[in-house]
């Protein structure tokens, strides 16, 4: 069978059935747009599976054969949109976070202003070659390669000043508790 009447015998088949298979996909996902997505997919693993002929002619796939595609396509759509949905999630909930981090120091109320000025005072009494780093990694966001790097230090200097920064705020601070 040559490659264009392949092609027609499967124009043909979904024709006549693309209506009923994009009815079931409608039922299977959540919107139109995901209907037509989950519906494409699953005819594109059976165009793979089925569209070579055997003994010179063409078996259409079984439609039964095609509502379990279906259905595969819709469960393997899901858990794509689900994953994505986590890792933006995630995302949004890492930067809300860092976002709350760099207003530290940007609080109103008055406890919060008390505490931002005792941090900022023990910063002062750190080195300076600590408050860098430290400045660098939790304001800047960036890497110990990175602040290695702006630096002029190796990555390793970078990451053991920031420990020690850590270590010496933490000496400074747990008198007052914060």
């Amino acid at each position: 069978m040559k490659k264009e009447s392949l092609a027609e015998s499967w124009k043909e088949w979904f024709h006549l059935n693309g209506t009923r298979l994009l009815l079931f996909a409608r039922g299977k996902t959540k919107s139109e747009a995901d209907a037509q997505d989950v519906l494409q997919d699953a005819i594109l693993r059976l165009w793979k599976s089925y569209s070579s002929p055997i003994d010179g002619h063409f078996d259409p796939p079984p439609l039964a054969l095609t509502y379990t595609a279906i259905r595969n396509a819709a469960i393997d759509h899901a858990r794509r949109t689900n994953r994505r949905t986590q890792r933006e999630q995630k995302s949004d909930f890492i930067v809300r976070d860092r976002d709350q981090v760099k207003n530290w120091f940007e609080t109103s109320s008055l406890e919060q202003s008390e505490q931002a000025q005792i941090i900022k005072e023990a910063l002062q009494q750190i080195p300076e070659k600590f408050q860098e780093v430290l400045t660098l990694k939790i304001w800047g966001e960036l890497t110990f390669a990175e602040i290695a790097e702006n630096l002029n230090i190796p990555a390793n200097t970078a990451a053991s000043r920031y420990r020690y920064a850590l270590d010496a705020l933490r000496k400074i601070l747990k008198p007052n508790s914060i």
